[in-house]
């Protein structure tokens, strides 16, 4: 049994990675049949691994959600209680809240782009002119200047205000769905690092996307409408208390995480596919509507805002950031060359995909503070160096007779810039390294550009922004995955398409198109939500058919590899991700061969003094609860009682000096908003008690706060299925009983970590998880 679940027993060595393996005190088995013949339960094991994690820099505590509703009497007065204004307050709030995510994630998705791609345009416009003026030196000093102010402020931001807010925050936001609360991963303050160290490392030329933070930030945005109200603020209304609780704060997250991909992309249907394939565990149909409610909202906002826009009232935003990449084609028909061209692309595409997975798993680690701004520094540096001196290795070339465009395009972004080159003639490596990250994918995805970029060019540019991409992902910036990969799938599917020429009748900028389809699905394995996604950012659904083929070929190649990229990271910072599929050796395992002991259970009238005694002593966070003789004929599981409602109860002091049931006292005392969950770690702690040597001695009656129908399993169910039993609803606590009368009513609790490779691996040895 692990009723553990989250003790801070922190060892900051070997946590990255997997967790620790247990060093279990029995016998290690040299032959498999004599350890399945062997008593299991005659060791005593006990569960000695910390639920640790690595959030932001740091090595933190991690504990798991509950997303079970407590059935105690308390709940059921509270839902006796309720009348139906007060059901259609629930339901009216429910909705409200998704409106507010979908306004406040549209406004900062718009807020992002106007503030990148002012801030860019005017660094790279001011480069330009000095370059114009032949102070090509003063011109790079600028720039790398530049770059460099705005990387250190996005860096100082990450590094010491909020370290949690590096990287994409998908991870996270996956691990939070599927159940792991991690210290401030969806705090305030890494919503404001968030949101304003995305616009500086995109502004500073990294090689990084705004969209995975916009994930996060959505999913933040979520969570702080979700906290039910705030007593520091003095929103206290009643109705907002309602969100009390994991369950729902799940769903409004989830709504967030979705409403996060639609600000990014301007792409509803995709931000909903994404959070159903990609980030969350769990989901119904009535989730489905809510999301999709929330991703509308944003749509709308964007395209409200964007004609705002379009009357030059945004600055330099022009044509950037949220305008579709529009590669419509006149070519709606393909033939058998090129569907073997698109196999070829989707099949190399895995394979860099999955070379990328692997590369970034080698490359992404963790350091202090002061080494990771030491480190944004050198690799902006090394950024700027790259964005401004590999051009020079590109030959001028003389601007297209028909080009309806001005050509070389000066002081506003386009395809064709002018760098050193004379009049009349544009640099095409500078089109790609000296613009915005979403102007260069632009510029990649445009049609009837069959010679404007060289095979040299998209060579070079793909080398470059493929290795700077890997090292670049993990630095103190927030730093998404997508545009690195687009970026890079997008110069990859030109050259393809260059070189196939002749042979293919597809135009070069739809195989671009279809090279980022080819790396995405290579890195993300996602598949429906990447094809709308992509099918809603370039408005071309005539190539449905093949962004489907290259999807499904791509993930298929790259799974025969390695994991998503997601996956991995998940997987390196340590959080205990709950698979969808059990391992195929817990098919040979019973639910008792893995609980630990010793157990601590609490009668149902317990002894103040015990229950205290006992929440100094663990770390547990759920007991269960026995009903004894007097109170019935034999001893029998009363349910479950959580340590943080156990603390409540003993704060409000309401004991008897004898054992005698008072539940009716204890329910006209408390209602069952005071045992909710607070938000941010406001709860009642351990040290808030005051309990005195008198008190000790009496009792207190456990039943109005005991979960009377926890979720049980026979010791004899397999452990596969356990495990996705308890991954499908949502639990933190599935309790162990025996299969025959004669034994004490419970053997053990399984928690998440009891169903970890690292703690079963502990126990068993001679399990080969890989097989």
């Amino acid at each position: 049994m692990d009723q553990r679940d989250g003790e801070n027993d922190i060892e900051i060595e070997g946590v990255w990675g997997d967790w620790r393996e247990m060093e279990g005190n029995g016998s290690d088995f040299s032959d498999k049949d004599t350890a399945m013949r062997e008593p299991l339960l005659v060791r005593k094991r006990l569960n000695s691994t910390s639920q640790i994690a690595i959030v932001g820099a740091s090595v933190c505590p991690i504990e798991s959600l509950d997303y079970e509703i407590v059935e105690n009497e308390l709940f059921k007065q509270d839902w006796r209680s309720r009348k139906r204004v007060q059901i259609f307050q629930y339901i009216v709030l429910k909705w409200t809240l998704a409106l507010l995510i979908g306004l406040g994630t549209g406004l900062v998705g718009f807020f992002n782009n106007l503030a990148v791609e002012n801030i860019a345009g005017f660094k790279l416009l001011l480069a330009s002119n000095l370059m114009l003026k032949d102070k090509y030196g003063l011109a790079f000093v600028t720039f790398a200047g530049c770059n460099m102010v705005l990387a250190i402020a996005a860096a100082v931001l990450c590094a010491y205000i909020a370290p949690s807010a590096a990287g994409s925050g998908i991870p996270e936001v996956k691990a939070y769905l599927n159940g792991i609360d991690a210290h401030s991963i969806l705090a305030p303050s890494t919503l404001f690092v968030k949101i304003f160290g995305s616009i500086l490392g995109v502004s500073a030329g990294f090689v990084v996307g705004k969209e995975g933070p916009m994930v996060h930030t959505g999913a933040c945005i979520a969570s702080l409408l979700g906290q039910g109200g705030s007593r520091k603020y003095h929103l206290t209304w009643k109705w907002l208390r309602y969100f009390k609780n994991d369950r729902d704060r799940r769903d409004l997250i989830t709504c967030g995480a979705a409403a996060g991909v639609a600000a990014a992309f301007r792409a509803p249907v995709g931000g909903v596919l994404f959070a159903l394939e990609e980030v969350t565990s769990w989901w119904r149909s009535a989730l489905l509507w809510r999301t999709f409610f929330t991703t509308a909202v944003v749509a709308v906002v964007l395209r409200a805002l964007i004609e705002f826009c379009r009357s030059g009232k945004c600055g330099l935003f022009g044509q950037g950031g949220l305008i579709m990449f529009d590669v419509n084609s006149s070519q709606a028909t393909y033939d058998t060359p090129d569907l073997l061209t698109v196999i070829f692309l989707g099949i190399v595409g895995g394979i860099f995909g999955s070379l990328y997975n692997f590369l970034v798993d080698k490359v992404l680690r963790t350091q202090g503070p002061k080494f990771r701004v030491l480190l944004v520094i050198v690799i902006s540096l090394l950024t700027s160096c790259c964005a401004y001196g590999i051009p020079w290795l590109a030959q001028c070339k003389p601007c297209p007779i028909e080009l309806k465009n001005e050509c070389p395009t000066v002081g506003r972004s386009g395809n064709y810039k002018n760098f050193q080159c004379q009049p009349g003639h544009y640099n095409d490596l500078a089109s790609l390294f000296l613009n915005t990250n979403d102007d260069a994918i632009r510029n990649l995805f445009s049609n009837g550009t069959q010679n404007e970029f060289q095979l040299s060019t998209l060579v070079i540019f793909f080398a470059a922004v493929y290795c700077l991409g890997i090292i670049t992902y993990g630095i103190a910036v927030p730093s998404g995955l997508f545009i690195p990969v687009i970026l890079a799938g997008a110069s990859y599917g030109r050259i393809v398409g260059t070189v196939a020429g002749s042979l293919t009748s597809l135009d070069v900028g739809l195989f671009s198109l279809l090279g980022a389809a080819s790396f995405l699905g290579g890195t993300m394995r996602m598949t429906v939500s990447l094809c709308i996604i992509l099918l809603e950012l370039t408005n071309d659904l005539l190539m449905l058919p093949l962004m489907m083929l290259v999807l499904l070929i791509s993930k298929t190649v790259a799974d025969c590899f390695n994991k998503g990229v997601y996956d991995q990271i998940v997987r390196m910072k340590g959080f205990p991700y709950m698979e969808a599929h059990a391992e195929p050796y817990m098919r040979h395992l019973v639910a008792k061969d893995v609980v630990s002991g010793p157990l601590i259970t609490f009668s149902s009238i317990e002894k103040v003094g015990n229950i205290l005694h006992a929440l100094k002593t663990t770390g547990h966070h759920g007991f269960p609860v026995i009903d004894e003789p007097p109170f019935t004929d034999a001893p029998e599981l009363c349910g479950l009682v959580l340590k943080s409602h156990l603390l409540v109860l003993l704060k409000g002091k309401k004991f008897s000096k004898t054992r005698m049931l008072v539940g009716s006292e204890i329910l006209k005392t408390f209602e069952a908003n005071d045992f909710a969950k607070a938000g941010s770690g406001k709860g009642v702690k351990l040290e808030d008690l005051d309990i005195t040597a008198e008190e000790m001695e009496m009792y207190v009656d456990l039943h109005p706060i005991t979960n009377t129908s926890p979720y049980t399993v026979v010791e004899t169910m397999s452990l596969a299925k356990a495990a996705v039993l308890f991954r499908e609803l949502g639990l933190r606590h599935l309790c162990v009983v025996p299969k025959t009368h004669a034994r004490p009513p419970i053997v053990g609790i399984l928690t998440r970590h009891d169903f970890m490779p690292g703690h079963i691996r502990g126990l068993y040895p001679h399990f080969n998880s890989s097989k």
